[in-house]
């Protein structure tokens, strides 16, 4: 049992590489799935706390049935990740987490303002 963590700005590559954990049996969960509706991302910043939440409840969900998991949001900061190391420490499943450094066009548009404010609070973290 295990879940991974995986992190970076937009454009990094985190969704391509989680569709590869995908394709090897784990589940896959991001904050941006809750804005997809009938294949059509509709993002909606006022949403973004329910998108977290969400998200993290689906992931102690895979880690409740005993199922391998990949998480692949921004986590720029430690504070963001703690809920997802809590959840696998207190179920006892080893935590993996991935740095992607990729620098390609993002999928959901997110301005270059946006991505630079997250660049700057982005923070070193050992799990």
């Amino acid at each position: 049992m295990e879940l991974v963590l995986i992190r970076g700005l937009p454009g990094s590559g985190k969704t391509t590489m989680a569709h590869v954990l995908e394709m090897v049996g784990y589940e896959h969960h991001e904050a941006d799935h809750y804005f997809e509706r009938d294949g059509v991302y509709r993002f909606d910043h006022s949403e973004l706390p329910k998108a977290h939440s969400w998200c993290l409840e689906r992931a102690k969900n895979s880690i409740s049935r005993g199922v391998r998991c990949v998480v692949a949001n921004t986590f720029t900061q430690r504070w963001e990740m703690q809920p997802y190391l809590d959840a696998a420490k207190a179920a006892g499943v080893t935590v993996r987490v991935i740095e992607a450094r990729g620098e390609w066009k993002n999928c959901h548009g997110v301005p270059a303002d946006a991505i630079e404010r997250m660049r700057r609070r982005w923070e070193s973290v050992d799990a």
